[in-house]
């Protein structure tokens, strides 16, 4: 990972860039975003972006109402949409599954 003084830094991951947004240093970049720390455009996560990028099929999800909780207050911390994170935690636990077999 290289890093720069306010610009988000390159990953050569995505586990390595996830690990990053949950540490306190990918946390008090979004602070400095949110304040308006960082005067150039951002465009966010590569991560999100890549998945936003592929065709989705929507689909109808029963959870238990704690899990959706859960799950709005850690997306909260991160600064990002409940929705996009658990569509983030789909995708690594797929990848997780198909990298076992």
């Amino acid at each position: 990972m290289k890093k720069q003084k306010n610009k988000m830094p390159t990953f050569v991951s995505e586990d390595e860039e996830a690990t990053w947004w949950a540490s306190a240093e990918g946390r008090a970049f979004i602070k400095r975003q949110s304040a308006g720390g960082i005067p150039e455009k951002q465009s966010g996560s590569p991560l999100v972006a890549k998945l936003n990028r592929t065709s989705s099929v929507q689909i109808a999800l029963r959870l238990p109402a704690p899990d959706v909780a859960k799950a709005r207050e850690i997306a909260e911390q991160k600064g990002i949409g409940y929705e996009t994170l658990l569509k983030m935690l789909v995708h690594e636990g797929l990848r997780r599954e198909a990298r076992r077999q």
